[in-house]
């Protein structure tokens, strides 16, 4: 069933399906994405759990952040959100940017479980053409206006952003683009040590949004952290291969969905 709750002023859309008295679960999707993305997960867990599916702010049906997010400010809202439900102990999944903010509210809050498919979370390596691509950016930022004039030179700057930048980026709103390149600069290695809950680790191995290696970092700081790994998948391995997918999370919660 969908719903919507206000939290300080956002309103956040959520799905909430399955048994009211089964182990509660979160389910968080990737950037750009909506609470749809992951409805085969929701599909798998359903019968026996607990499930709200978010729309994060910014996403789907819920309102964007009234300011520039970080990670901080996501997770804050989720703990919200949690405690107005009456969410006790959840288990956390997180695909992607959604794997960001399991991996922040799971360092410093109780919880039963945490699944991280391919999740970001360790900032990237920049290479020197990711350099030149930002500061050549950053350049022709400040020139077109001065050359053009505003109207025109944001014509331009348009034109070259749609040439230079990421999907994700393109598609955004100026709010939620300030807030993907604020989210994408945070590194939250420091805090992977304080996950206390068995964690499992799902990738593809042909992942280039958030390699293999990521979760290998991963496995290593999170002190109860198992990975599985499929190959051939890219960065939405429940897609590309659901079966394997479905098979390991039902192992990992085998307890839970009794």
């Amino acid at each position: 069933m969908e719903k919507q709750i206000e939290i300080d002023g956002v309103k956040v859309s959520y799905n909430e399906t399955g048994p009211e008295d089964g182990c509660p679960i979160v389910l968080m999707h990737g950037w750009g994405c909506n609470s749809s993305t992951v409805a085969s997960i929701e599909a798998i867990v359903s019968p026996k759990m607990h499930v709200f599916n978010i729309d994060l702010p910014g996403h789907g049906k819920s309102d964007e952040p009234p300011a520039v997010w970080g990670i901080e400010l996501y997770t804050q809202l989720v703990e919200k959100l949690l405690d107005r439900l009456g969410i006790e102990r959840p288990i956390l999944l997180g695909h992607s940017f959604g794997g960001r903010i399991a991996i922040m509210l799971s360092s410093r809050r109780d919880v039963r479980k945490v699944v991280l498919v391919d999740a970001a979370g360790v900032k990237p390596r920049r290479s020197l053409k990711y350099y030149f691509k930002v500061y050549s950016y950053k350049t022709v930022k400040h020139l077109l206006p001065l050359l053009f004039g505003k109207k025109k030179g944001g014509e331009l700057l348009d034109k070259y952003r749609g040439r230079s930048g990421s999907s994700d980026y393109n598609n955004a709103t100026p709010m939620m683009r300030a807030i993907l390149s604020k989210c994408v600069n945070e590194d939250l290695k420091h805090v992977m040590p304080d996950i206390k809950a068995p964690t499992l680790l799902i990738w593809g191995e042909n992942d280039t949004a958030t390699p293999l290696s990521d979760a290998k970092t991963m496995e290593r700081l999170i002190p109860d952290a198992g990975l599985a790994s499929f190959p051939g998948c890219g960065h939405y391995s429940f897609l590309d291969n659901p079966a394997g997918f479905k098979a390991v999370l039902k192992e990992f919660l085998k307890n839970e969905l009794k």
